[in-house]
């Protein structure tokens, strides 16, 4: 008959887990054993080190497993909680049953060499690194137990990987905008010359409504205002439209109820679609993204000379300004802003486009 285990020991996929009241705290983390004897002796080191902060006020040990649910816990709002999920369960094998204490960028070494062997370039090994980093930051800085003391005295400096193949903006010129947007499917080149004009992403122009339409009558305008859970740092969004944009959004009413843009009756789900990539591999553009309209907006604002803080607002950057509350006269600053970036040694190519989608 074999030995009886201590309580609050649990096996999980071949790993003994702890889940248990240990000095007046609940402790639920990995011993990252599987055997049973090495599985008590790490309940044992982690009951004194408890005691020791209680007594004394030394500072306990705590594994990396702990401070990642806490962080989870803490994060449900996120709105890349389940990438951040993801990231930690690949993390685990390697650092889940480490003391805090004991992770820095030599610890974090194996994990890295598994993931070049995966064949994963280093920009997704450092998503990895950054939630690391991350969560020692707040055992340092912010967590603190009932003992008055912080997680982790010090954080190290986690170095990130040189990602020399990282990929550069790629802001379109005007014959590039023409040449791209004539080639594209009507469709497209509506949401695409929508983008050019107001800097928003490929998310907020696929989930564009009607009903976040807001009329400025002292203005005869009118713009949208984006709900957070469509912004990408969840922040409500201020689409301020010139002029072509205007355009393009009153070409498209009465086509679809509740989307603005839509194709062949259904809201749009993504631009960066296989028509964009073979339309832009025939236009010789094949580095140009989506997300490139919103760089060519915001550099052509910049050589408009549009102030840095008004291109924040205009690109719906957080700025820790109220973006979406404005007064008619800081609207029409805006507006003229944005409008300054639709001519082009006064001509406007964008018209071009737009008399071609209006025949179409």
């Amino acid at each position: 008959m074999g030995r009886r285990k201590l309580p609050g020991l649990y096996r999980r996929a071949g790993i003994w887990h702890i889940d248990k009241q240990i000095e007046g705290q609940r402790v639920c983390q990995s011993t990252g054993s599987a055997e049973l004897a090495e599985a008590e002796r790490f309940i044992a080191r982690l009951t004194e080190s408890l005691r020791q902060a209680r007594v004394y006020g030394v500072r306990p040990e705590r594994s990396f497993e702990t401070a990642a649910i806490r962080f989870v816990g803490e994060n449900q709002h996120k709105r890349s909680l389940d990438r951040d999920i993801g990231l930690l369960r690949q993390l685990m094998p390697w650092i889940g049953s480490l003391p805090l204490q004991r992770i820095h960028r030599g610890t974090l070494e194996p994990y890295v060499d598994s993931k070049r062997k995966e064949g994963k370039k280093p920009g997704t090994i450092n998503h990895g690194l950054k939630i690391v980093r991350r969560i020692l930051n707040l055992a340092e800085k912010e967590w603190m137990d009932e003992h008055g003391m912080t997680w982790l005295n010090r954080a190290p400096r986690i170095k990130l990987l040189p990602d020399t193949n990282k990929r550069q903006p790629y802001p379109l010129n005007w014959d590039e905008q023409l040449q791209l947007f004539s080639a594209l499917p009507p469709h497209l080149a509506e949401m695409a010359l929508f983008a050019v004009n107001t800097g928003c992403r490929d998310a907020e122009i696929c989930n564009l409504q009607w009903e976040w339409e807001v009329k400025v009558p002292q203005l005869e305008t009118f713009l949208f205002i984006v709900p957070g859970q469509f912004v990408k740092n969840g922040d409500e969004r201020l689409v301020v439209l010139n002029d072509i944009a205007c355009s393009v959004v009153n070409s498209r009413r009465g086509k679809h109820r509740t989307h603005v843009f839509a194709y062949r009756g259904k809201p749009v789900t993504r631009m960066l679609n296989s028509s964009w990539c073979r339309v832009r591999k025939v236009v010789g553009l094949p580095m140009v993204r989506v997300h490139d309209l919103k760089h060519t907006f915001g550099r052509r604002l910049r050589a408009a000379g549009v102030s840095f803080e008004d291109r924040q607002d205009l690109l719906g950057h957080r700025s820790g300004r109220m973006t979406t509350h404005y007064s008619a006269a800081e609207l029409t600053k805006l507006i003229e802003a944005a409008n300054s970036v639709c001519e082009r040694d006064g001509n406007r190519p964008e018209l071009v486009v737009l008399r071609r989608l209006s025949v179409s």
